[in-house]
């Protein structure tokens, strides 16, 4: 396996992390980042296989668990019941109560507000001047759906954005003494906002998402409360982060490629935009046992870093794969995950997506980028600074 050194803070690899990728793939299937002491896999079949590997999960072996610092505990506290971290038995009860809640039919219904709210959305932009999309357009629209699946008051957005944007610091290669603060503050305020909502819907439950999943609980299921606002709080921090980066980076994609998304090519412009610039670029799994794997011996409490970002330009699977290619076939990439932590929230985000940018592109024709967007020190994941367009 070849080493490669590469600080994930560094400016020109903020800007474009792909050249870096093509470096570590050329050398095989697993290449090992320095930076972050792992083993990584960038080659889609390597990133594919792994995904799926029941050998391998989030969930920390006990024997290697760290002593979490006081200062961090009040978020590891809620990060201790969210199914993204969690492996079977508890994973399995958790996502097949939340499936249960958040339905196909229920997503489906939603399309008719997302069309709605990114009419007014637009409604309200200026008519003249820049207009920065970010806080305009791509972050009011998943924050919004999602207050309103829970049940929660619309006016929470902003204050729900805040606490979201200081949780997720936390995976973030820049993060420092003052953001583990700032997430474990979050972490506290948001779990006693919705402590207080979950009492609510018990005594006078509604046609809400947190309804459906505490009558799940109530029908014997056993989901706690720390275990609802948990999943609550992952329903939004993890669907608002990667929504807003790929709505961001998608509308960035197709005014400096030229390209117009409609209704009748939304489904495959959408798909491009999750294979050649998503959102979140590394996910990392611990292996359960000795695993041999594409040339590597893997240890017990060995972690691997999933590339997702490496694995969707891969030219094995995708011909030029650092072209723009709407038109190109449709091969499954790996911008949601894959196997049983298969983002329970890529439904949602694609009707967001499919639903919102042919409006905001039939509404704003003219829009063109005011000057060059660049993107932010927050890897690994990966969006805009801003977005900002003239009409």
């Amino acid at each position: 396996m070849q080493r490669f050194s590469k600080s994930p803070t560094d400016p020109a690899f903020v800007q474009d992390p792909y050249p870096f990728y093509d470096e570590m793939r050329a050398a095989g299937d697993l290449a090992f980042w320095e930076d972050y002491a792992l083993p990584c896999a960038v080659s889609q079949r390597a990133v594919s296989t792994l995904l799926k590997d029941r050998r391998f999960g989030r969930e920390v072996p006990p024997e290697i668990a760290p002593e979490i610092p006081a200062h961090q505990a009040p978020f590891y506290a809620v990060e201790a019941h969210s199914m993204l971290e969690l492996e079977p038995p508890r994973h399995t009860r958790l996502r097949g109560l939340v499936l249960r809640a958040f339905t196909s039919r229920r997503i489906a219904a939603l399309g008719p507000e997302i069309a709605a709210l990114a009419h007014r959305l637009i409604d309200e932009m200026p008519e003249h001047g820049e207009i920065d999309l970010l806080p305009a357009f791509c972050q009011p629209i998943p924050v919004i759906v999602i207050a309103r699946l829970l049940g929660v008051p619309e006016a929470m957005a902003p204050q729900l954005l805040r606490w979201s944007a200081d949780m997720v610091g936390m995976y973030q290669a820049r993060r420092d003494r003052a953001m583990e603060v700032a997430a474990a503050t979050a972490a506290t305020e948001f779990a006693d906002f919705l402590r207080g909502y979950v009492e609510t819907r018990r005594k006078s439950p509604g046609d809400d998402l947190l309804s459906h999943l505490i009558a799940a609980e109530e029908g014997g299921e056993k989901l706690s409360t720390d275990e609802l606002i948990t999943t609550c709080i992952l329903l939004l921090n993890a669907g608002h982060e990667a929504t807003v980066h790929t709505m961001g980076n998608g509308i960035k994609t197709l005014l400096e490629q030229g390209v117009t998304i409609t209704e009748d090519n939304a489904a495959p412009v959408v798909e491009e935009v999750l294979r050649y610039d998503p959102p979140l670029h590394m996910f990392t799994r611990y292996a359960y046992e000795q695993v041999e794997a594409f040339g590597h011996t893997f240890q017990r409490g060995e972690q691997v870093a999933l590339m997702l970002g490496a694995a969707n330009r891969d030219p094995a699977v995708w011909a030029e794969p650092a072209r723009f290619d709407p038109a190109r076939p449709v091969v499954t990439n790996t911008s949601f995950g894959g196997g049983m932590h298969f983002c329970v929230g890529a439904p949602l985000a694609r009707l967001e997506l499919v639903t919102a940018l042919p409006i905001l592109f039939e509404r704003l024709a003219g829009m063109q980028l005011a000057g060059t967007p660049r993107y932010a020190d927050l890897y690994h994941f990966h969006g805009l600074e801003a977005l900002k367009i003239t009409r």
